[in-house]
């Protein structure tokens, strides 16, 4: 059944007359709202407004461009605007039902099973897809860890770190050299970005899909904390979830190689994601409740210990 044409008004809002009913599920960078709404009590669809203004078109180019190769792993876009004036723009996708975003063994080896397939893309034949990501390159991430080396170390005590353990992680900083393999990345794969739904899992905001070392989605999958979404992380289950990618992508890998870059990989997003969690702590108008910052601190900090423990075996 087709959206009626008039469903979204000329300044960019979902038409109240013909809606029955309307919930958010959650609010974007931006402050807009993503929204499930209901033409009738059985008939549902999800309202999608531009929510990073730096996104503007993305998400479109890429269902467009880039999914239809994949299998249904991703809602479809029913409809959608684009135009220069950010508040005007708008996307339309079909509902996926109530989503229970989880980590758990299940869920993470299914994402990883298509993670792999969509990493053993041949990059070479995908023309036109964005070199960056919504956070900055890992080049400049490493930057920021090494120019602030000094002052993190010294806060060590508090964040119940072994130095002995992070000098380590500094000084292989130093010698590796990161494979410079890059695969066709989803770019913000966290925990609130993929549910399984009947069974199956489903893969949310593509938006930020650009081409990035392997690590990058395995590190927002396995070891990225958010504040939204709990996570545990144990050293078994990520050790699992690394197995499984080299077993499953179709390009060679040396597997030891690869779980010790995987390793430092999260070592130091993990220390820069210390910083900038303690950075919203700090700031006079927090980003997201205290209580769930600590958390996603204490998760992190928990990664960093485990990932920096492993380089030494």
């Amino acid at each position: 059944m087709e959206l009626p044409a008039d469903i979204v008004l000329e300044n960019g809002s979902l038409n109240e007359a013909l809606i029955v009913k309307r919930d958010a599920l959650y609010q974007g960078m931006n402050g807009r709202f993503v929204e499930r709404f209901f033409l009738s009590p059985s008939r549902s669809y999800i309202f999608k407004p531009l929510t990073n203004n730096d996104q503007l078109g993305k998400e479109v180019w890429i269902h467009d461009h880039i999914l239809p190769q994949f299998p249904a792993i991703y809602p479809k876009i029913i409809s959608y605007k684009i135009c220069d004036d950010p508040e005007l723009n708008w996307m339309i996708l079909e509902d996926l039902g109530t989503l229970n975003h989880e980590f758990n063994e299940t869920s993470g080896l299914e994402v990883i099973k298509w993670m792999a397939w969509w990493h053993s893309l041949p990059v070479e034949k995908i023309s036109d897809v964005p070199t960056t990501a919504l956070k900055p390159r890992f080049a400049e991430i490493i930057a920021d860890v090494c120019s602030f080396k000094d002052a993190f170390l010294e806060q060590l005590p508090e964040l119940g770190l072994v130095k002995e353990s992070m000098e380590r992680v500094y000084l292989l900083l130093e010698k590796n050299q990161f494979s410079n393999r890059k695969v066709l990345s989803h770019g913000d794969l966290h925990v609130g970005n993929f549910s399984i739904v009947e069974g199956k899992i489903k893969i949310l905001d593509w938006e930020h899909t650009h081409l990035n070392l392997p690590y990058w989605d395995l590190y927002h999958l396995i070891d990225m904390s958010h504040p939204l979404f709990p996570k545990k992380v144990t050293h078994d289950h990520r050790q699992q979830l690394l197995k499984e990618y080299v077993d499953k992508v179709t390009f060679e890998l040396e597997s030891d190689l690869f779980m010790r870059e995987y390793f430092l990989f999260s070592a130091v997003f993990s220390i820069w994601m210390i910083a900038l969690i303690k950075k919203d702590l700090q700031a006079s108008a927090l980003k997201w409740p205290e209580e769930q910052l600590n958390r996603q601190f204490s998760e992190t900090i928990e990664s960093l210990k485990q990932c920096a423990e492993a380089l030494v075996c």
